[in-house]
């Protein structure tokens, strides 16, 4: 079972630390979406858009106060909300604190983007602040399906953005979503083929999930809109990996495709189960085995800041067993997979290679790989490896 957190247990110097920066502001709340976002940008005083950076920038000192990293800085990802509603400058203020408080980021630094939120002014500012990849979300080459998840921007807007990138030289992964209501395979085709054209190093293609609370969970509970249909998420991953294949992309993690040698190294560091702090409402972090979160609200975390204390909201301290039951669960989805668990019964992996669910030769040496099939069903691998 977890301990109960201790701030204590994070202090002092850790190895592999990473960052992530949440800015929780959106211009419109897109109707799948559960993340911590408002569209309010006027909450008053430090958790208004205006005053946002300052807070975040609190937040880093104070947490440099307490843990160093024993290495520089590795990676740094400002995800959202949209970051890009802040200007570039509160950005690179924000980046700028980090580096002074944690060494400057010796791997790239990302961050998520709207096309219809940034000029190639503002990608040119960022460059120069020290950012080196962008991640834009895409999610479809379809006006129609854009708009029935809520998308503000065009298709065009992805052209222009992606091409800004490339005359600047920065590198960048588009995001896309399959299996929204009245998507056709042609649609999903489309979207994955422009995606291809674009010529991102990254691609993320995620399967649309239906999310309690959510604008569109809503409207399927009144049966408005139809859930996902399970075999047309597969039917369209399967599409997508062949064709992200064939144009020279290597899946990494069950989401995600790169060009050789261009993959996340951010996302990597989640799937490693590596350090991270967690800055702005509602993020997670993990340190040492220590997993805490903020307060969700931007006034409730704004104001425990300005009280001079920390704004976590609380936290647990893994037990050996749920470290392990963690690794499986993050290192089963890396195309490297994991090692097989000490505890596995022969007949649980003999099990999972006869249902096609993992390499057999990868097991034979000792590694849990999934294959196509087995990442399409990676909870039933992760659960077998749990219970046996």
């Amino acid at each position: 079972m977890a301990k109960p957190f201790d701030l204590q247990h994070i202090g002092g110097e850790v190895e592999d630390f990473s960052a992530y920066v949440h800015i929780p502001f959106c211009s419109v709340r897109c109707g799948y979406c559960d993340f911590n976002t408002y569209t309010n940008l006027d909450f008053g005083g430090g958790a208004s858009a205006n005053q946002f950076a300052k807070t975040i920038v609190r937040e880093i000192e104070k947490a440099g106060q307490i843990l160093r990293p024993a290495t520089p800085l590795k990676t740094v990802f400002f995800g959202g909300g949209t970051p890009t509603m802040l200007p570039a400058a509160d950005l690179a203020l924000i980046l700028g604190a980090l580096g002074a408080t944690f060494g400057e980021p010796i791997g790239e630094v990302t961050t998520e983007a709207n096309p219809d939120t940034v000029t190639k002014a503002d990608l040119a500012a960022l460059q120069e602040a020290g950012f080196t990849r962008f991640s834009f979300g895409m999610q479809s080459a379809r006006a129609h399906v854009l708009e029935v998840l809520d998308r503000s921007h065009t298709p065009g807007q992805v052209e222009n953005v992606t091409r800004w990138a490339r005359e600047l030289g920065l590198d960048f992964s588009v995001d896309i979503i399959y299996g929204a209501p009245g998507e056709s395979l042609d649609d999903w085709r489309a979207s994955v083929e422009t995606a291809i054209s674009l010529d991102p190093e990254h691609i993320s293609a995620y399967g649309l999930t239906i999310e309690q609370g959510t604008k569109m969970g809503a409207q399927v509970s009144r049966g408005e809109l139809p859930e996902p249909d399970p075999d047309d998420l597969a039917e369209k991953y399967e599409l997508a990996d062949d064709l992200f294949s064939a144009a020279g992309y290597e899946w990494y993690e069950v989401s995600n495709w790169a060009k050789p040698g261009r993959q996340s190294q951010h996302n990597r560091a989640y799937w490693r189960n590596a350090n991270w702090w967690g800055f702005g409402p509602g993020a997670h972090s993990h340190v040492d085995g220590s997993r805490f979160w903020n307060v969700k609200h931007p006034v409730a975390y704004t104001g425990k800041l300005e009280n001079g204390e920390f704004a976590i909201g609380g936290g647990e301290t893994l037990s050996a067993q749920e470290r392990l039951e963690e690794d499986i669960m993050l290192g089963i989805r890396l195309r490297e997979g994991i090692l097989v668990p000490d505890h596995t019964p022969g007949q649980v992996v003999a099990s999972l290679i006869a249902d096609e669910l993992i390499d057999g030769r990868a097991a034979l040496a000792g590694r849990i790989r999934l294959t196509r099939r087995g990442r399409l069903l990676a909870d039933t691998v992760i659960r077998a490896l749990w219970n046996s």
